[in-house]
């Protein structure tokens, strides 16, 4: 009998083991693709705005990280060193921040865009939520890149009903990253110049419940789901992303007297680097600006 329970003993040690190393190698995977604020997601606001650089001046472009959630590290880096080549082309003034404080009245009024560069989660408090709503109304711009528009930001309801106005369903697994056509719509617009009527591109493809279209949305992209397989398949289970024939990838919206511009691409560093891509971020930023005539022309001098 001690014999037997000696193994039990042992049996369930090495069980308890195995089930710890278990866990462990899955937290680790979860900390090592940047997942694991997808498990635990922070609620952190600053609350000590940055000193911003002096010769900042007014007019600036600010690029906005933070993440609460999943942290797209690689398309936060590739994204951020293509809006710096692209601001130093334009003569803008950038400043890059993580530190959601600098959303007070006093700094935003230096700035005349901001970009939500793979946002994620509860990133605002609601006094800074509310700063930033009251300086884009104003007539100021947002453009908000790929995780910008995924459902961690569900929280906040304004943000979500005039700046994305489509609810995140998910992407695909399994592959997650494909090769999709881009077709492009309102080719007067001033964010689709110079950019051909369609193009490829390999991306992390979001799905949304509904285009964003039925909410008045001013829609630029759209996917052509024959190009690529919107399915996310996990564990054997499959879930059926397509959305038919209005699967949308770039919009604007008129918000109040400010501009707003949502791009799905941009999961990958390497996305940016992409010529259609670029090109499409370039035109975006010049847009939510102010700096470039059309749909909700700005009251701004940008001189």
């Amino acid at each position: 009998m001690a014999a037997v329970a000696g193994f039990i003993g042992k049996t369930v040690k090495l069980l308890v083991l195995l089930m710890a190393l278990v866990l462990g190698a899955g937290l680790f995977f979860a900390w090592y693709v940047g997942a694991w604020n997808i498990i635990f997601p922070s609620s952190h606001h600053d609350t000590v705005a940055p000193i911003l650089p002096a010769d900042l001046g007014n007019g600036a472009l600010l690029v906005f990280s933070k993440t609460n959630s999943f942290r797209h590290a690689d398309g936060i880096e590739g994204g951020a060193a293509m809006i710096k080549k692209i601001a130093a082309k334009r003569g803008w003034r950038i400043y890059l921040t993580e530190n959601s404080a600098v959303f007070n009245a006093a700094q935003l009024s230096q700035f005349n865009a901001v970009v939500f560069l793979n946002t994620t989660g509860d990133i605002l408090s609601e006094q800074q939520q509310s700063e930033f709503k009251k300086w884009l109304l104003a007539g100021n711009g947002w453009l908000g890149i790929h995780a910008a528009g995924d459902g961690s930001h569900a929280s906040w309801q304004w943000y979500m009903e005039n700046l994305i106005g489509a609810e995140f369903t998910a992407h695909p697994m399994g592959p997650q990253f494909q090769v999709a056509r881009v077709n492009l719509e309102q080719v007067e617009h001033p964010v689709i110049r110079k950019l051909p009527p369609s193009f490829d591109h390999e991306e992390e493809w979001y799905s949304w419940v509904a285009s964003p279209r039925d909410k008045g949305f001013n829609i630029l992209a759209t996917l052509d789901e024959s190009s690529y397989v919107p399915v996310q398949k996990i564990l054997g289970y499959e879930t059926d992303l397509r959305m038919g024939d209005d699967h949308p990838v770039a919009w604007s919206n008129c918000v109040g007297l400010g501009r707003s511009m949502y791009m799905a691409m941009g999961h990958k560093a390497e996305a940016f680097s992409v010529k259609e891509v670029r090109l499409l971020l370039r035109n975006s930023l010049a847009w939510v600006m102010g700096g470039d005539p059309g749909p909700c022309a700005s009251t701004l001098n940008f001189g």
